[in-house]
């Protein structure tokens, strides 16, 4: 098992070690798995070019060490436990061998419908056991796995279909979250009218038995597929650099961008940054309440834990369902030691009222994490004080996508924590911050921009099918760095605080969505001649969606606000609705046409007192008249 940090002086001798000689530092956490054929090297790298190889001509299969390694020891031990959508219901438990068994008869199933090695196979799931079982079966015979949450509009599971060019499509027919039911099976139905043409079969799982539309061309029933296939499955051996899954991210552009993680280093990686951040032990229950459909899913629901031998939570249903309890009533019956949420959640939940959590014994707690942005103080202190009673550290995490695991944080009873910092980086990670110039900042109290200076093993190594744009977006801005995208402070005693998105791209309830996707979108609505989007601070979310809109509409009227939401519900999902839309009659723009972004992202942030010089503007007049129209909450 990877190295489990039990002390600071331990953490700063691992973190030594691991900038030292990072070679040795790796090479002793990645020797502790299971290999079918050992690794000839450590690392190769080289930012320029974006070439980055981790522990070359390794063979292996990550699900032989997510459960068949699990086996002897604690093969009666529970994986997984998943709570359902409703309170009255009962939750389910799976064994490491029952889910070995189960991820054999799915990985049989795929096997029986052609899919193989290099496969990629998309999912639109609810957040139920067999979106589990067979992502790891994706990873037992060798297929791509790429997962759309299943909130994302049909035009949206169509892009990224086609971008993956799926051999599958694997759903359910509905599904659950809180009181309603929702049609899964009728998007991917409408995604494969509107393209998909790769995809040779969809596979359903009956989660309501709902009625749904059937093509008996393409597809199937889980249980026709998968159920009476035997329980034994050999893995397929990979290269430690091949393809483990790929995950979709919206990116400045409109298109959303297709990460690429490969199996070995997002292996080692995930477990090392699981155990240590939230120093699981033996018998623990963990849970993550995010959806598998984000990375969070990925690494810290799926992958992360089950490397560890931990006993991992998945949820189907939403935390104000039945009532504003729940989140606080699993932790209570499950008896929950480490609980991972997003600070969206815990702003929602704290507005409800300190007697929700007030109910329930939440004594088990030990850890409290936070992932998809930075928590505001308000409700740090607020989950701090009524959640965690004081004696469960906050991890205030902070990762990306294209980083595959956690980068900064506090660990557990280990090194301190303050409000709205992430704190100090994991051992192998080398976080530096530089001026606008790339020149890189050394002294504790300066603020620039975020970026990484070597590798690690669960870094982004391509976008799919364009290798050149992950080039651009991430290692063009500043020579041999890895450039976040995010803006940072460092204090004086070394701790980071991420402040957040320096780039085209809105951070909605830990969800990113690039300005241009949703623009893209709008634009869509036939009256719309022209938008332009911004985030700004929004108390529950994060960040909301501003957008400003020139329509040729007669009547610029909440209807027509309603005709765009549902524009952009269509095209992209709910998520992405604005949430204040203002009708201009022009865009503050360059004379070379670019619009100036920040003038609005301070209209949006009612912070339009000082907007700089806007002399250089076509038309600087238009800035008046959008701060008068400006919605002010």
């Amino acid at each position: 098992m990877t190295t489990q940090i039990k002390s600071r002086a331990q953490y700063l001798e691992e973190y030594a070690a691991s900038v030292n000689d990072p070679e040795a530092f790796w090479r002793k956490e990645a020797e502790t798995f299971k290999w079918q054929q050992p690794f000839d090297a450590v690392v190769d790298w080289d930012f320029r070019e974006l070439n980055v190889k981790w522990f070359l001509n390794g063979k292996l299969n990550i699900t032989e060490n997510c459960l068949d390694r699990h086996i002897e020891n604690r093969g009666d031990q529970l994986a997984l436990i998943w709570e359902p959508n409703g309170a009255d219901e009962a939750s389910k438990g799976y064994t490491y061998k029952e889910l070995l068994a189960e991820v054999n008869r799915c990985a049989n199933g795929l096997k029986s419908k052609g899919v193989q090695k290099g496969d990629r196979v998309i999912f639109y799931m609810p957040m139920i056991p067999e979106l589990a079982i067979a992502v790891l079966a994706c990873a037992r015979i060798g297929a791509i796995h790429s997962v759309v949450f299943a909130g994302f509009s049909a035009q949206a599971l169509t892009d990224r279909v086609d971008d993956a060019e799926a051999k599958m499509i694997i759903c359910a027919d509905y599904n659950r979250r809180g009181y309603k039911n929702i049609p899964v099976k009728q998007v991917v139905d409408e995604a494969m009218d509107i393209g998909c043409n790769s995809v040779e079969s969809v596979l359903v799982f009956k989660n309501t038995g709902d009625e749904v539309n059937w093509s008996d061309d393409v597809d199937c029933w889980w249980s026709d597929i998968v159920t009476d296939q035997s329980d034994i499955c050999r893995p397929e051996i990979m290269d430690s650099e091949d393809v483990l899954f790929i995950l979709y991210t919206s990116g400045s552009t409109g298109k959303p961008k297709g990460v690429v993680h490969t199996c070995g280093g997002y292996m080692v990686y995930t477990c090392y940054s699981f155990r240590n951040v939230f120093q699981y032990q033996e018998g623990d229950i963990y849970w993550c309440t995010a959806d598998i459909g984000w990375i969070t899913g990925h690494s810290y629901i799926l992958y992360g834990p089950l490397l560890a031998g931990a006993t991992s939570m998945m949820f189907e249903g939403v935390p104000t369902y039945p009532d504003a309890g729940r989140f606080w009533a699993i932790c209570e019956k499950h008896r929950v030691n480490q609980f991972y949420t997003a600070p969206t959640a815990i702003r929602a939940l704290m507005a409800r009222g300190d007697e929700w959590p007030a109910k329930y014994d939440l004594s088990a707690l030990k850890v409290l994490g936070s992932v998809g942005e930075p928590i505001n103080e308000e409700a740090w202190h607020w989950y701090n004080d009524k959640i965690g009673k004081g004696k469960a550290p906050i991890v205030d995490t902070w990762w990306q996508t294209e980083t595959g695991g956690i980068m900064l944080s506090p660990l557990p009873h280990i090194t301190d924590t303050k409000p709205t910092y992430a704190g100090y980086p994991l051992p192998g990670i080398q976080p530096v911050l530089v001026n606008s110039d790339g020149k890189i900042l050394n002294d504790n109290n300066v603020e620039g921009l975020l970026c990484i200076k070597f590798p690690w093993p669960s870094m982004i190594r391509t976008t799919y099918g364009d290798h050149n744009r992950c080039k651009e977006v991430y290692f063009s801005m500043f020579d041999n760095l890895y450039f976040t995208g995010d803006g940072a402070r460092r204090d004086e005693d070394g701790r980071i605080r991420v402040i957040g998105r320096v780039d085209d791209v809105i951070n909605v309830s830990g969800h990113r969505m690039g300005t241009a996707e949703v623009e893209n979108a709008i634009n869509e609505q036939e009256s719309v001649i022209e938008s332009a989007v911004v985030g700004y601070p929004h108390p529950i979310k994060g960040q909301g969606i501003y957008a400003f809109i020139i329509s040729s509409a007669k009547k610029l009227d909440d209807e027509l606000k309603l005709e765009i939401c549902k524009t952009v519900s269509k095209e992209i999902g709910p998520i992405a609705k604005p949430d204040c839309i203002q009708f201009v009659d022009g865009l503050p723009k360059t004379r070379s046409g670019k619009i100036m972004r920040r003038i609005l992202r301070k209209i949006a942030s009612d912070d339009d007192a000082h907007l700089g010089d806007i002399s250089t503007l076509l038309n600087p007049d238009i800035v008046e008249l959008i701060k008068k129209g400006a919605i002010r909450r």
